[in-house]
Formats: structure tokens, C-alpha cells, sequence
């Protein structure tokens, strides 16, 4: 479980202290005979091993773009709302020791853990340059992207970080191959219908639009949103009264919830799955105006994983929406 933030000035001496620990070495340690220099998506460059072995990630998309990579991280956050890894990436990511939340690193967590390598990015470090900084005193920390920024870019960051540029390229290339076999499948059935993706928590709806990774992944495969969603949003889920909840309305209506967790309470218990989301419909069919949907009437709202369906991640988050896509809609 993910240990509690604590306030910055109250670990600075610890993460500090710890730092030294690990460079200092031990037992454990993987020292590095060679070293490379690599620029970050700040443009701070610094030294890292040329082979990182013990790489720590500090977010979703970092922890999903090194899995991808073929790296497993010996530590990582949270997922959003979650308090193991994200749902989706149980599987790859099963050993992983977790390290904090999201922007809420357990510093004394990973100086223990003595990382030769940590990834970050705008979802982790939230424009906290004292985190930043304090990260730096443990082991070189890449930034490898803005918080919703482009899924491609920031894995090509991170592959950068780790020295695998052309496994990255690998990585892209099979997306693209296995969203141009899709879309042709789905395209003769699905070309006129619309699409809505929405998180559920509680009695209350939030959108995801096209910036996020389920609003891009239907982008690549052509199908289409309603127009009160065919926008782009601020990087994040957009909340809809219940006054104005026609506008989750759609021909088809994809639904996952993060069940009683939030990011800012991820010990609230909770489910992330299609049982949770099946779970977030019995609760929506109680608040007015639900059942009159057209989805609803039509039998089209489909329940989906929540960790997977609205939050962030990578490739190996984009190619299992395009997974879930083809499988809720055969």
C-alpha cells in the first residue's frame, strides 16, 4: 500500500541522507562501469548508466512505457485511484514495489530502494521542482513528458532514457499495424454511430474527450463522438451536472468507474474493472434522467475497466483499448 504523503520539508534531510546512502553502495547495489548522456523533455541533461537496471517510475504512463519497453521497474506509484498498480497492467507488473501515489513519491522508499534510474513526468511531479530536486540528490531523474502529452513522444523519451530508441519504434509500429486491422473490421457496421466515454463515481458523471488515451484510440480507429464531445478537454476528466446529463449521451456509451477511490483518498477501497463499472450502472439507474439515454434504451451502454478506459497510461494502454474496442463492439 502506498505510503501516506508527508510534507516536503519534513523529508528533505531524510531523502537527502538516503541519497547518499545509495550512492554510496552496498551488497545490493548495480554499479555501472559506463554512463551516457541523455537530454530530458526540459531540456536537463545528465549523466545515466548506458544499461539502467534499477529503474523506478513515478506515474502511469513512465510504469506502462518501460513495461512496453520490455524494463520491469523494481518500484513504482500507485495507480490513480488505485492502491497497487493500475488494473491493467497487474500482469506485467505484478512484483513491482509501490512507492508512493500519484505526485506523492515516498521519498525514503526509493532512496532504499537505491535506483540507478528514475522516470517521472508531469502526471508525478506536478510542476514541483522541489521534488525535482529531491529526486535528483537519489539517483538521475528523467523527465520524460507533460502530464497529457502525446503518448508517442513520451515513450520515445523514456526509450531514450533506457537506450531502447528502436524498440520503441517496434512498439509504434505494431499499434499502428493492429489499429489499421481494426478499423477496417469496425468500419462498415460502426461508421454513422457515436461513441461516449465517461467515468462514473458515486451519482456523478464525468466525460473523457479526445485528448485522453480512450478518446484518441477511438479517434485512430474512426469512430465517431457526439458533437457535445467532439472536442478536445484540459487533460483530465470533465465533470457534467446532473442537470446536463444528455451530454454523456451517445449511440454507444463506455463506462468504467475508479469504484470508492479517488486520487486523493486511493485507501477508499474500491474496484477498478468491468464488475465495478457493471456495479457504477445499478448506481447511475438511480439518478434522474439516467434511463432515459438513448444508449441506456438501446442496450448500448458497456461497461469497461475504469484504470484502463479513464486514466492515463502508454502503448501498452493504448493497444488494450483498442482490444476492449474491438471486443465490446463484436
Amino acid at each position: 500500500m502506498p505510503t501516506p504523503f508527508r510534507p516536503l520539508t519534513a523529508l528533505v534531510a531524510a531523502a537527502a541522507l538516503a541519497g547518499c546512502l545509495a550512492a554510496c553502495g552496498g551488497s545490493d547495489a548495480s554499479p555501472q562501469s559506463t554512463s551516457r548522456t541523455v537530454t530530458d523533455v526540459d531540456g536537463t541533461r545528465m549523466s545515466v548508466p548506458v544499461h539502467p537496471r534499477r529503474v523506478i517510475t513515478l506515474s502511469e504512463p513512465t510504469l506502462d512505457d518501460a513495461l512496453a519497453l520490455g524494463v520491469t521497474p523494481i518500484g513504482s506509484t500507485a495507480g490513480r485511484g488505485q492502491s497497487g498498480v493500475p488494473h491493467y497492467l497487474e500482469d506485467e507488473a505484478s512484483g513491482v514495489k509501490i512507492v508512493g501515489a500519484i505526485a506523492q513519491p515516498d521519498y525514503e522508499a526509493i532512496a532504499a530502494a537505491k535506483p540507478d534510474l528514475i522516470l517521472v513526468d508531469g502526471t508525478s511531479i506536478n510542476n514541483n521542482a522541489d521534488a525535482l530536486t529531491i529526486l535528483r540528490r537519489i539517483a538521475p531523474t528523467y523527465n520524460a513528458g507533460y502530464a497529457g502529452g502525446d503518448w508517442r513522444a513520451n515513450l520515445e523519451h523514456a526509450a531514450d532514457a533506457l537506450n531502447l530508441a528502436s524498440k520503441a519504434t517496434t512498439v509504434e509500429a505494431t499499434y499502428d499495424k493492429d489499429v489499421a486491422q481494426a478499423k477496417t473490421a469496425l468500419a462498415g457496421r460502426y461508421a454513422a454511430k457515436t461513441f461516449s466515454v465517461v467515468r462514473w463515481q458515486g451519482s456523478s458523471a464525468s466525460l473523457i474527450l479526445k485528448e485522453l488515451p480512450a478518446g484518441i484510440a477511438l479517434t485512430d480507429l474512426g469512430l465517431a463522438r457526439p458533437k457535445s464531445q467532439d472536442r478536445d478537454g484540459r487533460g483530465h476528466s470533465e465533470p457534467v451536472s446532473l442537470e446536463n446529463l444528455d451530454q454523456i449521451d451517445a449511440d454507444y456509451l463506455f463506462l468504467g468507474s475508479l469504484g470508492g477511490s479517488s486520487v486523493s483518498n486511493a485507501q477508499a477501497g474500491g474496484a477498478s474493472d468491468s464488475a465495478a463499472a457493471k456495479q457504477a450502472i445499478e448506481q447511475a439507474e438511480q439518478v434522474p434522467g439516467f434511463t432515459q439515454l438513448k444508449a441506456y434504451r438501446e442496450h448500448h451502454v458497456l461497461p469497461v475497466d475504469g484504470s484502463l478506459w479513464t486514466s492515463t497510461g502508454g502503448p501498452l494502454l493504448m493497444q488494450r483499448l483498442v482490444e476492449s474496442i474491438v471486443k465490446a463492439l463484436s
